[in-house]
This record gives C-alpha cells, sequence and structure tokens, in this order.
C-alpha cells in the first residue's frame, strides 16, 4: 500500500485502532488508562497507550497472528486487556471475549464454536481453566498471560508472557517499521470488530458479530447525546465480554478519549469507585439494587436520630428532588429543605457510594424498578435507562436529561427507528450486527431482510413516542382470567425491598400469582442479628419462620400496590416460599449478567411450582450445586410454604 493511501484511511477513524492513533496526537498527554495496583494508581496516557498496544500487536504478529483469526480475550478489567482488543484489530484478527467468572465447561463451548487460535487471559486462574479443556480445543495453538504470579513452573512451549511478547513485538516492529501502520490501514469499518456471546438464557450462547462502525457509530450517538467529553472519568469493572462494556469503556472511551478507570479487583470495586468519583457511571441494575439495599443497611444499625432524619428528607427527595433535578418549578419551603437534605443525607449518601461527581449515570441490561429508578433520582443522582441488545451494540432508546421517565426506557436513539409488530418490540439502528457467526439459521430468526432486529421483547410506544418494554415476549402471558401475566414487573416490585435479592413469579395460565424468593443474606442476616435469631447459613436462616413473616409483609406491601391498579389486581402474589439456596449462574439457574433462566428453573424446580399451587404447606426439594472448580453436590431441604394476603380496591379504599 502507498503511504499516501494508508494515511487516507489513517484518517478515516473508522476501526478502533486508527481512533486510538487519533487519539495519541489529539490528548496524547492526557490520561487514558488508570489501574489501581497494591492500593497506588498507575496512569498510562494515550501517547504511552498506543505504543504499549503496538507493541504488543507486533508481538502477535512474531507469534504468527494472521488476519481473520480469533482471538479469546479472558479476565477481569486490566488494562492490557483492554489494550489487548487493539493490538488483534490491528492486525485484522477478531477479539472473543468470555466471562472471567465462567466455569471450564463454559469456555469450552465459546472456544471450539469460535475457532480460537490465541487465547489471551489475565492470570494462572485463567490459564489453568483453559488448560484444563485445551485437548478439546484443536484450534488454540498460543496462550499468553499478562499476570505472571504463580506461573513460574509452568514450562508449556505454548505458553507466553504478555511483557515477553511486548519485547517480542519491539524487535520485530524495529525489523518491519511499516508493518503495524499497513496492517491497521487495510482495514475499514465494515470489518469485524469483536463476536460477543450472548449470555444465552434458552440454551448455547450465540456468537453476535459486531463490525466496527457498529459499535463507535452508536457510541458516538451517545456521546454526543450526553455532551461527554475527554475529560470524563469513568469506572470500568463491568465484564469485558458484556456488550455494555464494549459500548462504554472502549466505544465511547475511544470516541470521546476519556480516562478509563480499571478497579484492583473485584472486592475493591466499591472504595476504588469512591477514590475516583467518575463523572459517568454505568451498571447493570443488580449493582444500583445492592447500593440501595447497602443504604437501608447501614440505616437500620444507625442511632433513632440519623433515623428519623434519614425518613424524614428521603420524604422530602420523593416529594420534590425529582423536579430540583430536572430544573423544575419547586416550591420555595421544599427547595429549603431539600437544599438542607443535600447537606445532611443526599450529598453524604452520593459521596459514601463514590457518586458525588457523577452527572450522568444510566442502567441497562434489564429492567430497574420504578421505586429503586426513582430513589436514586430524587436525591440527585441523574440516573437514565438505556434499552437495548448485544444485537444493536447496547444502542437503541436513549433517555434524555429532562423527559425521564419513569415507566419508559426513553424514544429512539439518533439513527434508530422502532417499530412493534404483533406486539414485539423490532429495532434498526447503526448498530445492527452482521449476524450469528457459524447460525444462519438464528440470524434468520432474530435479522429480518429489510435490517430489523427482531428483540423478543413485548412493548409498546407511547403518544410521546417512548418506549415501554413489559416483559420477554416469551415470558409474557395471561391469567385464566384474562389479566396480562408479566413476572418481571412483578418481581421487580419486590426487589425493591432490601431483604430480597431474587424472585421469580408464576402465574401463566393459573387462577392466581405464586412466587420464589431469595434472600439477600446480608440484610436478612443483620435483620436476624437485631432480632437476637440464631442460625448457622444460609439455608437455616431461609427457613425461619420470622423471615417468612419478614418477607410476607413485603410480598403484601407490592399486592397492596398491584389492587389499585385495576389492570394488575388480579397478579396479587397469594403463595410464596423462599428458596434454600442463592440462584447461581454456576448452577446455570442465572446467565453471568444476572438474568433468570426462566425455563430451566421452571424444569428444575417443577415439584416446587406444583406444590405452591397445591394444598400443601411445604414441600421437600433435592438440588445440585456445582463449584467453581467443577466440583458437584447435592442438597436436601424441606421449604415452608407461605401464604400472602390480597386486596380489593374497595378494602383499600376503607382502609384510608
Amino acid at each position: 500500500m502507498a503511504n499516501s493511501d494508508r494515511d487516507a484511511s489513517l484518517r478515516a477513524c473508522d476501526t478502533f485502532p486508527k481512533l486510538l492513533l487519533r487519539n495519541a496526537e489529539r490528548f496524547a498527554h492526557q490520561p487514558a488508562f488508570r489501574e489501581k495496583d497494591l492500593g497506588i494508581w498507575q496512569t498510562w496516557t494515550w501517547a504511552e497507550t498506543a505504543q504499549e498496544v503496538r507493541a504488543f500487536s507486533m508481538g502477535l504478529k512474531a507469534l504468527g497472528l494472521e488476519r481473520g483469526d480469533k482471538v479469546a480475550v479472558i479476565g477481569s478489567n486490566r488494562p492490557q486487556l483492554y489494550w489487548t482488543f487493539d493490538a488483534v484489530e490491528a492486525m485484522g484478527a477478531i477479539p472473543v471475549p468470555l466471562y472471567a467468572d465462567g466455569v471450564a465447561q463454559e469456555m469450552k463451548f465459546v472456544l471450539h464454536h469460535a475457532g480460537v487460535r490465541f487465547a489471551i487471559c489475565e492470570d494462572q486462574e485463567q490459564i489453568d481453566k483453559v488448560l484444563s479443556i485445551k485437548d478439546e480445543l484443536p484450534s488454540l495453538e498460543i496462550m499468553i498471560f499478562e499476570d505472571s504470579r504463580g506461573m513460574r513452573h509452568y514450562q508449556q512451549e505454548f505458553l507466553h508472557e504478555y511483557a515477553a511478547t511486548q519485547a517480542r513485538g519491539r524487535e520485530h516492529d524495529r525489523a518491519n517499521p511499516e508493518l503495524y501502520l499497513d496492517e491497521i490501514a487495510k482495514a475499514s469499518g465494515d470489518d469485524i470488530a469483536s463476536i460477543m456471546y450472548t449470555s444465552g438464557t434458552t440454551g448455547n450462547p450465540k456468537g453476535v458479530m459486531l463490525r466496527h462502525r457498529n459499535i463507535i457509530e452508536s457510541a458516538a450517538h451517545l456521546v454526543q447525546v450526553d455532551h461527554m467529553t475527554d475529560k470524563e472519568d469513568i469506572l470500568a469493572y463491568l465484564p469485558l465480554a458484556w456488550v455494555g462494556d464494549q459500548i462504554y469503556s472502549m466505544g465511547e472511551g475511544h470516541v470521546a478519549g476519556f480516562t478509563v478507570n480499571c478497579p484492583e479487583s473485584s472486592d475493591t470495586v466499591l472504595i476504588d469507585l469512591r477514590d475516583i468519583g467518575p463523572t459517568a457511571f454505568f451498571s447493570p441494575p443488580a449493582i444500583f439494587e445492592n447500593f440501595l439495599t447497602q443504604i437501608q443497611i447501614r440505616m437500620e444499625d444507625a442511632l433513632m436520630i440519623k433515623q428519623k432524619l434519614y425518613a424524614y428528607f428521603i420524604k422530602v427527595a420523593q416529594r420534590c428532588g425529582v423536579q430540583v433535578l430536572e430544573g423544575g418549578e419547586v416550591p420555595f419551603k421544599d427547595r429549603l429543605l431539600y437544599r438542607l437534605g443535600e447537606f445532611l443525607i443526599y450529598g453524604p449518601l452520593k459521596n459514601n457510594l463514590g457518586l458525588s461527581r457523577v452527572r450522568l449515570a444510566y442502567t441497562g441490561g434489564a429492567p430497574l424498578g420504578e421505586e429503586v429508578f426513582n430513589f436514586y433520582r430524587s436525591i440527585g443522582i441523574n440516573l437514565k435507562q438505556l434499552y437495548a441488545q448485544t444485537e444493536s451494540s447496547a444502542y437503541c432508546t436513549v433517555q434524555r436529561d429532562g423527559d425521564v421517565r419513569l415507566d419508559t426506557v426513553g424514544p429512539a436513539g439518533p439513527g434508530v427507528d422502532i417499530r412493534i409488530e404483533e406486539g414485539e418490540i423490532q429495532v434498526k439502528s447503526p448498530g445492527c450486527f452482521l449476524g450469528y457467526y457459524k447460525n444462519d439459521e438464528a440470524t434468520r430468526e432474530t435479522l429480518t431482510q429489510d435490517g430489523w432486529i427482531r428483540t423478543g421483547d413485548a412493548g409498546y410506544l407511547d403518544d410521546a413516542g417512548h418506549l415501554k418494554v413489559i416483559d420477554r415476549a416469551k415470558d409474557v402471558g395471561t391469567m385464566t382470567d384474562g389479566t396480562l401475566f408479566a413476572p418481571q414487573f412483578v418481581e421487580n416490585k419486590l426487589k425493591f425491598f432490601p431483604f430480597v435479592r431474587e424472585a421469580v413469579a408464576h402465574g401463566d395460565s393459573r387462577d392466581n400469582v405464586t412466587m420464589f424468593v431469595v434472600i439477600e443474606l446480608e440484610a436478612v442476616g443483620n435483620w436476624a442479628e437485631r432480632k437476637g435469631l440464631a442460625y448457622s447459613n444460609f439455608m437455616d436462616l431461609a427457613g425461619l419462620d420470622e423471615v417468612y413473616g419478614l418477607v410476607r409483609e413485603c410480598i403484601e406491601q407490592v399486592n397492596q400496590g398491584l389492587a389499585q391498579d385495576s389492570a394488575m389486581a388480579s397478579a396479587q402474589v397469594t403463595r410464596f416460599l423462599l428458596l434454600h439456596k442463592e440462584l447461581d449462574a454456576d448452577d446455570g439457574e442465572l446467565t453471568r449478567t444476572r438474568k433468570v433462566r426462566r425455563r430451566l428453573i421452571a424444569e428444575r424446580y417443577k415439584a416446587l411450582i406444583n406444590a405452591l399451587y397445591s394444598d400443601a404447606d411445604n414441600v421437600d426439594i433435592e438440588s445440585e450445586v456445582v463449584f467453581e472448580d467443577g466440583r458437584k453436590s447435592t442438597m436436601r431441604a424441606r421449604l415452608k410454604i407461605g401464604e400472602a394476603k390480597t386486596f380489593s380496591p374497595d378494602e383499600l379504599r376503607r382502609a384510608a
């Protein structure tokens, strides 16, 4: 390639490596990545990052990486693993990120299906998992580890250290000074940037092929809508294999040129969050639900005066906080009280969470309960919801400042079209995927001939053009009286309570709704200790009569709210049980992004569901538990079945 043609291609900035070269010039001395190591934050500028990426990219080339090769990226959020995406793409190869907490057998399907030739692993733990299945992966040739701790006695010739690969790359670069830029220039925005495997709620994961332009154009729209600049600070703690991190840390980070901060470990995320004080924060609902649980636990242990102040000013926030956030009209007295609440309650709360500097917060990946959503907005956190799929590069709807509604996920983002076909949401966007890797049949089922994505979600557009998502279309049903049954709607109302970690509702084609409830161990354990209740483990705690009474009160509060909605009054929960264990991704009950695998649960716990719809007051259960190392064990328990009171609108009116 002639230098003039190459330079013109590089200026196009239509791939991630080209954006990296641009940022190395435009933001040369500004921080691109930070990582906390042994308690100290290390920083790499954009110029330094570009050099690190170039060295590793050339090292991979020296090891035999070819255009089109698939390269697994396995580990937690580390600058070196983010650099791997750029380094691999620079040589025309394709990154395939995997969930770091996945067990070896889960990884085997993706590694084999993708035909991975190189595996870039964070540490010994990930290397060991891949080594345990390497004999079943004929395409896997090279493995590279970033953290050398514990790797001293590993002598396999196909194992290489990240730093040593970079050193090899620098030598290869000196011998071939034009190669790196020539390879980058060969790529275009229509080339595949990565293959992101879906979480697989109904079967094996599917490999979503996303082009550079899918992610870059989607990220550019989000950056524009939210006025993001190179001055933003974010904390990158979400799984590398989740498309949300790909659009946020990689996409928006490269487009805007802001700083990506990597925590020391998953155990120190909350501490590191307070260190950084990000200006933008993106999280799935489970994190915001957990934050709220922690707040409520702390308040239960606080002095009585603090509890009363908290309760009073939270009521003030619920009354006028959203109007203050959105710049609406607020009576002088309420505005004054809100300012006092900011000084005494809201400000310290946000500071304790590490969200004092946040001007923009997003949640996505699953529905967030309206009560939880409203709590954060009422205390001054500009929390908004995103709705999208891996297949749309995590870009579909965008809630705009000043037009955020609790019961919708916002209107279509710039460049996005939404239509409703037979109740199903369908999307056409700049992020629309190329197809599923090696799965033409699934591609035809999901992608229409005219380029629309069938999302599989049920919903509708309101008069203002805002999208309201009801539930997964396959999960929405009707009760025998014709009432719409949307399990997530009921579940999210219950998950607002700090004592509930997970809930699974049943009711399709039934006369009434029943529910499995998983308690939040820390919150319920804290409550039990204050009550002087003795317990030895999760199963013991969940079986206490007093805990059943506690959860019953929560369910009955939900029922009162449902009774006031004529369309949902029949969806009140009548019977429930507390599961003897947490739902676990290792047991296949949740995806790695904590979505409930309903079909598996319905099959695995069929006896429990049948008992809920009988006259039984208890039921025996035997279930298999899978540990991280693949070992299995069996748990046996006798579970109580609780009854919950339901309400009629007339009864509530008389009580009022």
